[in-house]
């Protein structure tokens, strides 16, 4: 029996290794020739009118899924599927924030070899030391460790895949072998690794979790699927980029799916029997993920009782040497009360975002009469972030243009439909017309249909979302404008994003309207927005 020889895949980026002290790590970092490249290219962006200045976007090439999300010796670290121009495989990209708004770049941290790419994975922070697995292309799952303060110097274990993606004899396993997770039980090892089964029915392919544990990160035993009553999913999703966290007393799977994109599954862990019991659903964008659509989650305990997810964002538009972007990371969390139910999440904007606020306009209350379009004079920006709250009586429907052109050849449409969504027979009490409206969801639109007049921009239809608003309750926004991205924070129980691309330069207009009936603008401000970057 003849052995294939095992192909070189060694990267064409150059790598380097750093020192052991934070002190001599930066020292080092200050003279590092790829470090001058990467900041090089990034100030050759300076001046591209999409690109975001306050959302995270790698330095150079293009970008994919966001990795291995967390907070080690008191800072938080971001990687991504990074693309360098001299070696397209992915590579893990590197960045690192005191406060998950200020990044800053740092050297590819995990190159090829022996797998041929380096795909999606997660990070596991223990007492000295931070592990990460992910899936590597042509071999299985890797796992690689490090321990210095910036976490620069990377180590493989074993050097090949600890989770190969067959048999020694090359037959296929009872499982799938891709995009994995990490987390630790009573000093075991677990891991998720995404996939699909059949459905018993159709035949179908539906989401599956294979579920994997070891007790050394070297030898990993295959259990069983780990998910358990999911009604949610869609026949055609699959489970890519897991992350199985802690949310409260419950737990929450995030993950992608090839087809309807990013989402989440929260329920309860059952320990002794090594399951997740499925109660509920969260989506992240509400449409196909492509064109400008939400895309892969990277999540990570707070240490609070939450977690903070980062996603990326596909383009919609050729922009020439990148194309994704990060969206500003979210805080998730329970409601967790008798109003809401257990299964229902809070969404709100995470990290020191106030610290980009720069000057500053308020518009104070106001009527907004029926059928009128109020144009805020003076007031613009295409960096900026709004904080508004209405009351919106019994007007069927309000709404916010933002990156508005004087003559609304261009906007960016966000648009507040009360009690319009689906009933929610938990909190239903009787058919009385405002015992039905306090059952009711209502909803929130991100509408890029007339974002931009450029002909190269692919349209995609709105986004619309539901929301709760309990009766009597204003409506909070908080919208947040970054060159080519438009995300809106409902209420703290919802978020909308997409990427928009205005061809006009004077598209950086603001209006408000109230359809059918008066609506009361309580107060707004906007803030100018800081670069990150500069």
């Amino acid at each position: 029996m003849t052995t294939q020889p095992i192909p070189n895949r060694t990267s064409l980026v150059p790598h380097y290794t750093f020192a052991e002290t934070l002190a001599e790590q930066e020292a080092q970092l200050r003279v590092n020739p790829l470090m001058q490249r990467l900041h090089a290219a990034r100030q050759g962006y300076a001046d591209d009118p999409h690109r975001p200045i306050y959302h995270y976007v790698n330095p150079e090439n293009t970008l994919n899924d966001p990795n291995g999300l967390c907070f080690w010796q008191g800072r938080w670290h971001l990687f991504y599927q990074a693309y360098p121009p001299e070696d397209p495989r992915q590579h893990w990209g590197h960045a690192v924030s005191d406060d998950l708004i200020h990044w800053r770049d740092l050297p590819y941290a995990i190159y090829p070899n022996p797998e041929e790419c380096c795909f999606s994975g997660a990070t596991l922070v223990e007492v000295e030391r931070v592990i990460a697995i992910y899936h590597g292309t042509k071999v299985g799952n890797m796992v690689a460790l490090s321990h210095d303060p910036l976490l620069l110097n990377w180590e493989k274990l074993t050097g090949q895949a600890v989770i190969p993606s067959t048999n020694p004899d090359g037959s296929a396993l009872p499982y799938r072998v891709f995009d994995p997770c990490i987390w630790q039980k009573e000093g075991v090892y677990y891991s998720l690794s995404g996939g699909t089964l059949p459905h018993e029915a159709s035949g179908k392919r539906r989401a599956a979790d294979f579920l994997l544990k070891s007790h050394d990160l070297v030898t990993w035993e295959y259990l069983h699927p780990f998910v358990e009553g999911d009604v949610f999913t869609l026949t055609g999703d699959d489970g890519a980029c897991p992350y199985f966290w802690p949310i409260g007393d419950r737990h929450l799977l995030l993950f992608f799916s090839h087809m309807s994109g990013g989402q989440a599954l929260l329920g309860d862990y059952d320990k002794a029997r090594d399951k997740f019991v499925v109660t509920a659903q969260h989506k992240f964008n509400f449409g196909a993920f492509p064109p400008g659509g939400v895309h892969a989650p990277s999540a990570t305990p707070d240490g609070k009782g939450g977690i903070i997810a980062i996603f990326n964002m596909n383009p919609a538009k050729p922009t020439v040497g990148w194309d994704q972007i990060m969206t500003l990371p979210r805080r998730l969390t329970l409601l967790g009360d008798d109003k809401f139910g257990r299964d229902a999440l809070a969404i709100e904007p995470a990290g020191d975002i106030e610290s980009l606020r720069g000057a500053q306009q308020i518009v104070d209350e106001m009527t907004l009469p029926a059928n009128q379009e109020i144009v805020l004079e003076g007031i613009e920006g295409n960096a900026i972030e709004i904080s508004a709250e209405i009351e919106t009586n019994d007007a069927p429907l309000v709404e916010i243009n933002v990156l508005r052109s004087p003559g609304k050849e261009e906007f960016t449409r966000v648009a507040f439909y009360r009690t319009r969504g689906y009933r929610n027979w938990e909190r239903y009490t009787g058919w009385e017309r405002d015992q039905l409206a306090a059952a009711t969801d209502s909803l929130i639109t991100l509408d890029s249909s007339y974002s931009s007049t450029l002909p190269d921009v692919r349209s995609r239809a709105p986004e619309t979302a539901p929301v709760y608003l309990a009766p009597g309750e204003p409506l909070h926004l908080r919208i947040f404008v970054d060159k080519s991205v438009v995300e809106v924070f409902v209420n703290g129980k919802q978020c909308v994003a997409v990427r928009v691309y205005p061809g006009r330069s004077d598209s950086v207009g603001i209006s408000l309207r109230a359809q059918g009936k008066d609506a009361l603008l309580k107060g707004l401000a906007v803030w100018q927005m800081r670069n990150i970057y500069q």
